[in-house]
């Protein structure tokens, strides 16, 4: 559920709609391509990754469904996000085995794979992985007029960090690699080339600037939506960007928008024209609140169908039966089993902002539902600590179901540990995790590694050096806060994720003792904690004071 911020008329009003989806996506893609064809020009459909999990869809089905529907869009490319990989490689040959387009995964090194392991992907036909014999990413050529266009995927070098390869799968450096490669693509007289690229706006910026001679870079990642969208209270940000010559695309997240661009390039590669958008593909079935203010639907309806990134409702009929008949089916018995009502929405944000200052609203609540039903099991615990990425949207007002969590807001089957770590080890995790989710002084691996704890409060400021910004930290005790002593031995919670140690959180591997809450999971402490707290109108104090460094 999409929600815009409106102000019409002296009124400030909050609608939301549904928005995208692979039906949509289908036609507006279909319609765009039989346009190109009719003009006579080339066109290319490019998949940024991240297509497994954030659904009900790929927890049900394990990549089926994304494989199928991906099948009926026909991308030419799809490049390897970090969540194709969150749960080993094994995933990822299941995926090869079904999908009809080429998985693009440039810098992914499998020289060292384990001989005859049962989920191999050294080369497999579908996969333009790492060349180790020329140290470039394997390429895909496609026609463009007498030209030949290359496109090559590169995704996060970090991803030993923020997912879970095999231990025999490798990832070279991404700068280095897209250098290399496309040295040798103009050694060849290849000058139009595309990298596909999963590594987030920051590093993509980073990249065009490295890397001279890119003719485009489509990016992933870092859920960016770029478009001016400040009438609908999403921001605005350059269609395109340019860094050192070369535009920069991202199409934001969750298959909630589509990027559509027209595109010329000259002689030499370099891209002379770009026009284009992100688009919403809305339904007309909006959901308006007002406050105590009067308003008429039809003005709304009417200044939304005005608003250039908006598409609407047209679906693909194919792509829509296959979704009816295959999946829809397993997943509707969930969307009734109701949990809770919400009174208001929470706002689930990565980062502190202007207008969330502490950040996420739903995430605190994740972090003590985590804590309460662990506390449950075991009374030694004493605080929860999550990362934001992996709460994955907004909670909307009015009823949660099982849907709702499991496929939209904690679609990660991920269970809970407990572990008893020195304070001092919690301040070096909090100020890590943070440094990454903003790169501060580091090459962070995205805003998801944003720490929200529970029954901890710290205070963290970006200006000071390093290994100095979290300038405070408080444990909860019987309802009063007290410093957390540095060599303090303490009980808290994570997910497995987390206190393995990704995405910043290493410290948390210098723990005295790791242990599995038995048959605890993220999402089945989240449901569990709501069906006994049915509202969560009760106000949760901030346990985060942050200043940006910026």
């Amino acid at each position: 559920m999409q929600q815009f911020q409106l102000q019409l008329g002296g009124k400030s009003l909050r609608v939301r709609s549904h928005s995208g989806g692979y039906a949509r996506i289908a036609f507006q893609i279909n319609q765009a391509r039989d346009a190109a064809l009719a003009r006579q020009e080339s066109f290319l459909f490019l998949h940024g990754g991240d297509s497994f999990q954030g659904t009900l869809y790929f927890s049900q089905f394990k990549g089926k469904a994304n494989a199928h529907l991906l099948n009926l869009l026909a991308p030419d490319a799809m490049v390897l996000g970090n969540h194709e990989i969150d749960a080993g490689n094994g995933p990822v040959r299941s995926f090869l085995d079904r999908i009809d387009f080429p998985l693009l995964a440039g810098n992914m090194d499998l020289s060292q794979e384990v001989p005859g392991k049962a989920a191999a992907l050294a080369g497999h036909p579908q996969l333009l992985d790492y060349d180790n014999a020329s140290g470039c990413a394997k390429v895909l050529l496609k026609p463009l007029g007498d030209r030949t266009l290359a496109i090559f995927g590169i995704t996060l070098d970090q991803m030993a960090i923020i997912a879970r390869p095999d231990p025999d799968t490798l990832f070279v450096n991404a700068i280095d690699c897209c250098r290399r490669t496309v040295a040798a693509l103009k050694a060849k007289g290849i000058d139009h080339i595309i990298v596909l690229s999963h590594l987030g706006l920051d590093q993509d910026r980073e990249l065009a600037a490295a890397v001279p001679g890119i003719s485009l870079i489509v990016g992933g990642h870092s859920h960016t939506l770029q478009g001016d969208f400040s009438e609908l209270g999403l921001g605005d940000m350059t269609y395109g960007e340019r860094i050192n010559g070369c535009p920069i695309v991202h199409a934001g997240k969750y298959a909630e928008t589509l990027g559509l661009a027209s595109i010329s390039f000259d002689a030499n590669g370099r891209v002379e024209l770009l026009e284009g958008n992100n688009f919403f593909m809305l339904d007309e079935q909006l959901i308006v609140e007002a406050g105590d203010s009067e308003f008429d639907y039809h003005n709304v309806l009417a200044h939304l169908k005005r608003h250039p990134g908006i598409l609407w409702s047209e679906e693909d009929a194919g792509v829509k039966r296959a979704i009816e008949q295959d999946y829809r089916p397993a997943i509707h018995a969930m969307e009734h089993q109701v949990l809770a009502f919400v009174p208001r929405e929470l706002v689930h944000s990565r980062l502190p902002s202007k207008a969330l200052p502490h950040g996420s609203e739903l995430a605190p609540w994740v972090s003590r539902s985590m804590y309460e039903e662990s506390r449950q099991l075991d009374a030694r615990v004493q605080f929860a600590l999550h990362n934001a990425g992996g709460v994955r949207q907004s909670l909307s007002q009015g009823q949660v179901t099982v849907a709702d969590v499991l496929g939209r807001l904690l679609p990660f089957e991920l269970p809970l540990v407990k572990y008893a770590i020195e304070g001092r080890f919690l301040y070096q995790a909090l100020e890590s995790a943070i440094n990454a989710a903003t790169n501060n002084s580091v090459i962070g691996t995205g805003a998801g590694s944003f720490p929200y704890t529970y029954g901890l409060k710290y205070h963290y400021d970006g200006r000071k050096p390093l290994g100095e910004r979290i300038l405070s930290l408080h444990l909860q005790h019987d309802g009063q806060w007290r410093p957390l002593e540095a060599h303090e031995l303490v009980i808290g919670v994570s997910t497995a994720y987390t206190a393995s140690g990704k995405e910043g959180y290493q410290a948390l591997q210098s723990c005295a003792w790791q242990e599995t809450v038995a048959e605890l999971t993220l999402p089945g402490a989240f449901m569990g904690f709501i069906r006994r707290h049915a509202n969560l109108d009760e106000p949760l104090a901030p346990q985060l004071h942050y200043i940006s460094h910026r």
